[in-house]
C-alpha cells in the first residue's frame, strides 16, 4: 500500500479509506524531505512523562531521566537524536537564512546534538568548518547523519560534556543552540565565559534556544516547553532573551541583539561579538 494512505476509519454508516492531505504527507510520509515521524513519536513517548507532572513539581526531579535518552539506552538515544535532527532542519533552515558567518572558518558548536546546524551553516558559508562537542552516545548516531549529509569533510564530532570539556581556542564562531533550556542561569553564565575565551577577537556567539519574554511566563508556548523540559532534564526550563542578552553584556561581548526565527517557529537568537 502506498504509505501515503493511511489507516482505515469506521464513521457511522460505513469505512472509508483516506488518503493524507498534501501537508499532512509532507510530514508524516517517511520518503518526504521534511519527515517528522520521529518527533511525534518521540513526543508521543512523552505522554506518560506529563502523567507525573504532580510527581515531578513536588519532588524537583524529572519524571523522565535524562541519561535514558542521552547514551544509555541506545535504541532511544538513536531515537531522540533523529528526531531531534528531524525537528532541527526547518530551524536551522530558518537559522541559516538570519546569519552572516561570510569570512568565517572556525565554529564550535557546543552541545550540537545531531549536527545539523553545523552541516547547514557550513554548506550555506563555503569555507566554515565546525567541530560539534556532544556526549558519545549522541556522538555516535551524529556521526551517520553527518556522514549521510556528505559533510564529514567539514564537519566533525568530538566526544565530551560540555559541561566540563575544554572548548579550545582560535575559534571564531561558537554557536549554543537547544542548550540554555537544559541548564541554570549559573551554568548558562559559564558557558558563555567558557565562550568567550574560546573566541579570537571579533568572534560571534550565537545562542539559539526557545526563549520566554521578561518573568517567563509569556509567549504560552515558551511556559509549556518549560514545563516539558523540567520534566525530561534536572535543570530544565526556560530563560529569558533579555536575561541572556544581559549575561553575554556581563560577559564583555558587545554589538548584543536579539533576532526572533519566522513565526510559527518559537525560537530566538542571541547575537554578540568579542570585542
Amino acid at each position: 500500500m502506498d504509505p501515503a494512505r493511511t489507516a482505515v476509519f469506521i464513521v457511522g454508516h460505513g469505512t472509508d479509506l483516506n488518503e493524507n492531505s498534501a501537508v499532512a504527507a509532507t510530514f508524516l510520509v517517511s520518503r518526504s524531505p521534511a519527515f517528522m515521524g520521529n518527533v511525534i513519536r518521540y513526543s508521543d513517548q512523552l505522554y506518560g512523562t506529563w502523567g507525573k507532572l504532580e510527581d515531578a513539581l513536588r519532588s524537583g526531579r524529572p519524571a523522565l531521566p535524562a541519561e535514558t535518552y542521552l547514551g544509555e539506552d541506545p535504541v532511544r538515544t538513536r531515537s531522540f537524536v533523529q528526531a531531534m535532527h528531524e525537528r532541527a532542519l526547518g530551524i536551522a533552515r530558518a537559522l541559516v537564512g538570519s546569519l552572516d558567518l561570510h569570512g568565517r572558518r572556525a565554529m564550535l558548536d557546543v552541545g550540537g546534538g545531531p549536527g545539523t546546524y553545523s552541516v547547514l551553516l557550513t554548506e550555506r558559508f563555503p569555507g566554515l568548518k565546525s567541530e560539534v562537542l556532544e556526549l558519545p552516545g549522541v556522538a555516535a548516531v551524529a556521526r551517520d547523519l553527518v556522514a549521510a549529509a556528505g559533510a564529514s569533510d567539514r564537519v566533525t564530532l568530538r566526544d565530551g560534556d560540555y559541561h566540563t570539556a575544554d572548548f579550545g581556542t582560535g575559534k571564531d564562531v561558537v554557536l549554543m543552540s537547544g542548550m540554555f533550556h537544559r541548564e541554570t542561569e549559573q551554568a548558562c553564565r559559564s558557558l558563555i565565559k567558557r565562550a568567550a575565551d574560546c573566541l579570537v577577537p571579533g568572534g560571534q556567539l550565537i545562542v539559539s534556544d526557545v526563549f520566554a519574554d521578561e518573568g517567563g511566563t509569556h509567549p504560552p508556548f515558551a511556559a509549556m516547553f518549560g514545563l516539558n523540559m523540567m520534566l525530561t532534564a534536572p535543570d530544565g526550563g526556560v530563560h529569558s532573551d533579555s536575561d541572556v542578552k544581559r549575561w553575554m553584556a556581563d560577559c564583555g561581548f558587545d554589538d548584543l541583539r536579539v533576532t526572533p526565527l519566522p513565526p510559527p517557529m518559537p525560537h530566538r537568537v542571541v547575537l554578540g561579538v568579542k570585542p
